[in-house]
């Protein structure tokens, strides 16, 4: 079951789930829209390798917006803090963000029950496009979830602006792993 909006704000109130800052302006029929972050993040290095931390590059958009050019993975971050000890939420790109030909979250948008911080973004765009830090990027949808919960206390908890992939915190110690 999907939360709806009335459902969504609600929840805001009464501590089921955080998004702060809240606006209820941006609460839709069915999810919370998500804006864009100052902070853009690129890998700096042609080659990326998932054992090892990669380089990066942190910089700001300017008042005039930043040229997101094809061919770059491009790492933001939501302004809001979201997340819920309660409900699953998930994130996708905007659909009128999607028809300007930017991807946004195609590969990871679940988050885990008790991750709470801001959310990173994955931004690839098809064709060269000015973005602008504020702009309505994403939404983000809660699930109700069956079961017993687990909470996420992982690598990203209480994460702020982007971040980079810690997949190499996940290996497991070289002489643990079988042939």
């Amino acid at each position: 079951m999907i939360l709806t909006g009335p459902e969504i704000t609600a929840a805001a109130a009464d501590g089921r789930l955080r998004i702060a800052p809240f606006d209820a302006t941006q609460v839709n029929p069915n999810s919370y829209n998500v804006r864009l972050g100052p902070t853009l993040l690129t890998y700096t290095t042609p080659l990326l390798d998932a054992h090892q931390p990669n380089p990066t590059h942190q910089f700001e958009i300017g008042d005039d917006g930043y040229v997101l050019k094809p061919g770059q993975l491009y790492l933001g971050h939501t302004v809001e803090q979201v997340g819920s000890d309660t409900f699953v939420p998930l994130l996708f790109g905007r659909s009128s963000v999607g028809r300007l030909g930017l991807f946004v979250e195609i590969t990871a948008p679940i988050g885990d029950i008790g991750f709470h911080g801001q959310w990173t973004l994955m931004l690839s765009p098809i064709r060269p496009l000015r973005v602008y830090a504020g702009m309505k990027i994403g939404q983000v949808m809660f699930f109700v979830a069956v079961g017993p919960i687990a909470s996420y206390a992982g690598k990203y908890q209480t994460s702020t602006g982007p971040r980079p992939s810690a997949y190499w915190q996940d290996l497991a110690p070289l002489e643990a792993v079988a042939p």
